[in-house]
């Protein structure tokens, strides 16, 4: 079982790739954590390691009721505003913990087997299977699209003032250096400005 892993990091572009191969998925503007499951013990960890399993109780109550009692999650936790959008200043201010939700995008491992191995579209099926009982709870799939539809995809995230998309080689294993994950950026939106900020 997979107690801890290197994540797999975007690298910027300015353009969407394009073709059969790659999938695009909607960038979430929140917290990148992994979320462990081991028996009855769960943690959900930020990129940075810290143990935010209390933190975020809604999250951490549905991974135990997911029928399978062995996994690890990539995803983000989020906070939804009333347009269905993640608000990451909500997210920010710690006032809706108990409203945060995961968006997972990736399955590493489950019933005990390492699956980083395998291409990504191997993990996405593997990873819906996991949730296909899940409702409206803490934990989510995160949907994408496959193919040419990337760049539409962007322009359209951009017109509802989203965060922009991340795409992903389809056949890709999971490692961190080598995983051919982009992330495209809306320039006009907040999280843009944050990440200049940062780097000033």
């Amino acid at each position: 079982m997979l107690a801890a892993f290197e994540f797999c990091v975007p690298k910027a572009a300015k353009a969407v790739p394009t073709g059969p191969d790659w999938i695009h998925e909607i960038k979430y503007d929140g917290y990148r954590a992994r979320l462990v499951r081991d028996g009855s013990t769960v943690k959900l960890l930020s990129k940075a390691g810290l143990d935010w399993t209390r933190r975020f109780p809604f999250i951490t109550e549905t991974a135990l009721k997911i029928p399978e009692p062995r996994f690890a999650l990539d995803g983000e936790i989020v906070v939804l505003d009333d347009r269905g959008m993640s608000d990451f200043d909500a997210l920010h201010s710690g006032r809706h913990n108990d409203a945060a939700r995961l968006y997972t995008f990736d399955l590493l491992a489950a019933a005990g087997k390492d699956l980083r191995d395998l291409p990504l579209f191997g993990r996405k099926v593997e990873l819906e299977k996991l949730l296909q009982r899940r409702r409206e709870d803490g934990i989510f799939l995160a949907p994408f699209e496959p193919g040419a539809i990337g760049p539409e995809l962007f322009r359209k995230a951009c017109e509802m003032g989203l965060e922009g998309i991340v795409s992903k080689h389809r056949a890709r294993r999971y490692r961190p250096r080598v995983c051919d994950w982009i992330k495209i950026k809306n320039r006009a939106h907040p999280a843009f400005t944050r990440v200049m900020d940062a780097h000033k």
